[in-house]
């Protein structure tokens, strides 16, 4: 009886996107069995390439649009327009840490204008339903650069309007008007995939927890948090919404969670939930003997909502075995074991240099899924001889 596989995993960050990963581990579980059925199905967790995974598995389609990047470069991104009319961005595309380089990270500098300016294009198009992937960004704004982008308005202390939204311009921020807003935004229901509970502020705040990834020195975070703290003041004042209490994900992508439920309505959910939803993974999974997933690294933080976790939790109520395959694994990844994970494997075939393991990414993934992929089968083939009838051996 042939085996039907199923290959969904996330990006390898910095060497595969999820797509380019699924197709390698497909490749080489192919050579192992030609005989198998292969389906693949790119995945994310409301990080950078949510918009991608959703698309290709449903058949959607691109639509370009120029933005102001974190820095107010303008930049040529897209947005993703499924076949029910539901629009799917990741404000990583947008606002992301992987359009500035390292030596131009400005945190103080950086907005989120750009992601304003993605939904006001596809607002303007007539679309209303919304799917935004939140993770990945290099800003710490509070969502103002996005809020102005769609009409909202800032003031500082002296009463002089701010026009660029960034933390540095707000140090002395007083009042937000949310009044001239996008008329469509009322109109609109917007799902934000967010898979961390950090408030706004505080020691597990935006700033503190994922400034330093964003460029921000210590010595910056009592401050940075400080503006955090008078933009979330500005924002309860203008929508009612508080946002300095104990909002679960208000931190999200430098404070974007707060805005976008404060400013905007949306509902914050989880990631890989919503993602496998829309995919309708639990159906993929029905005619499943195997399911391969992965990751760029496997460590005791993807036991906490990220996408390799959702898939074996997903395969684990439908009895399915899961291999992982990752550039890295932790020991202390081994907590997946107790969450659906079967096994777990890196993809590194010998010691090298992070700059060649991200070159050779594609070939590894295909190599070491093609000895999973035999390993399994030949598990099945003695499960299946010790069934035998003793008389026919």
């Amino acid at each position: 009886m042939a085996v039907n596989v199923l290959v969904a995993p996330d990006s390898f960050k910095g060497s595969l996107t999820a797509r380019s990963a699924a197709e390698a581990m497909a490749s080489g579980i192919r050579r192992a069995d030609p005989d198998c059925t292969v389906r693949v199905v790119p995945i994310a967790d409301g990080g950078e390439g949510t918009a991608e995974a959703m698309i290709a598995a449903q058949g959607g389609r691109r639509v370009e649009v120029e933005v102001r990047d974190p820095l107010g470069r303008i930049v040529t991104a897209a947005y993703g327009v499924l076949p029910d009319g539901t629009v799917v961005m990741d404000v990583a595309s947008t606002s992301g840490l992987g359009l500035v380089a390292s030596t131009e990270l400005d945190v103080w500098n950086a907005s989120t204008h750009g992601v304003g300016d993605m939904l006001r294009h596809a607002l303007d198009a007539g679309f209303r339903q919304f799917v935004v992937g939140l993770g990945g960004s290099a800003t710490n704004d509070c969502g103002m650069g996005m809020l102005q982008a769609l009409g909202a308005r800032l003031w500082d202390a002296a009463g002089q309007e701010i026009t660029r939204a960034t933390p540095d311009t707000c140090r002395a921020v007083r009042r937000l008007d949310l009044s001239l807003l996008h008329p469509a935004i009322r109109e609109a229901s917007i799902r934000v995939a967010c898979d961390v509970a950090n408030p706004l502020c505080g020691p597990e705040g935006a700033t503190a927890v994922y400034g330093p990834q964003k460029g921000v020195r210590p010595e910056w975070i009592p401050e940075l948090d400080a503006v955090l703290f008078k933009l979330g003041s500005a924002l309860t004042d203008a929508s009612g919404v508080d946002v300095l209490g104990q909002l679960p994900g208000a931190g999200a992508a430098g404070g974007l969670g707060a805005a976008f439920v404060a400013g905007l309505g949306a509902k914050l959910v989880g990631g890989i939930e919503l993602v496998l939803s829309m995919l309708d993974f639990d159906s993929r999974l029905r005619s499943a003997d195997l399911v391969f997933t992965g990751e760029g690294r496997t460590d005791a933080q993807t036991a906490f909502g990220k996408a390799v976790l959702g898939v074996a939790t997903a395969a684990a109520r439908a009895g399915v075995p899961v291999i992982c395959l990752s550039g890295a694994v932790t020991d202390d990844a081994r907590v997946l074991y107790q969450r659906g994970v079967t096994a777990l494997f890196s993809v590194a075939q010998q010691p090298a240099s992070l700059a060649e393991a991200q070159a050779n990414a594609a070939d590894w993934a295909a190599r070491s899924a093609e000895s999973a992929m035999r390993l399994f089968l030949a598990g099945r083939q003695s499960a299946l001889k010790s069934r035998e009838p003793q008389q026919l051996r």
